[in-house]
C-alpha cells in the first residue's frame, strides 16, 4: 500500500506562481521525482510511479527541468557499451 506524505506551504504560494493549488501540488510532486531521479536515488520507473505517469512520459518531461534523459556519467556509459 502506498504511503502518503503531507507538506505544508503558504496558502498564497500557488497564487504567487499563478497556479491552482492542484497544479502547484502536481508540479511539486514532479519536481521531487525529477530531483530524486537526477541524484540517482530512484530509477526512472520509480520516479514515474511517484507522479502517476508512465516511464516514457516521465523521461520525455525531463527536458522541462533541464535534466538529461540518460542519467549516466561517461564511465558508466563506456562500461555499458563494453558490456553490450
Amino acid at each position: 500500500m502506498p504511503r502518503k506524505m503531507e507538506i505544508e506551504y503558504p496558502d498564497t504560494l500557488p497564487d504567487l506562481l499563478q497556479e491552482s493549488p492542484e497544479e502547484f501540488e502536481r508540479e511539486a510532486k514532479m519536481a521531487m521525482a525529477v530531483k530524486l531521479f537526477e541524484l540517482k536515488r530512484v530509477s526512472s520507473g520509480i520516479a514515474a510511479e511517484i507522479v502517476g505517469m508512465d516511464r516514457v512520459s516521465f523521461l520525455l518531461a525531463l527536458h522541462r527541468y533541464g535534466v538529461e534523459m540518460i542519467n549516466m556519467d561517461l564511465e558508466e556509459l563506456a562500461s555499458d557499451i563494453e558490456d553490450f
